[in-house]
């Protein structure tokens, strides 16, 4: 069987949290997908719910964890 070492780092205690800045495309992409969904809505939301669905789903997920803009 193997061995497994763990090698411990100390924590930084002086860290200072970085200051967050709005990244004008981040705001703007959100912006996007929710127009795109309002859009989808007025036309059909019967026959649109599913891609309404999606964007939702995007939004709620995907894009709020893998989009920082902190950078």
């Amino acid at each position: 069987m193997a061995k497994v070492f763990t090698i411990t780092v100390p924590p930084k205690l002086g860290n200072k949290r970085r200051e967050r800045t709005s990244d004008p495309r981040y705001v703007d992409g959100q912006r996007l997908l929710v127009e795109a969904m309002k859009y989808l809505a007025q036309v059909d939301p019967v026959k649109n719910r599913a891609a309404i669905e999606l964007i939702s789903e995007h939004v709620r997920t995907r894009f709020r964890m893998s989009d920082s803009p902190l950078g």
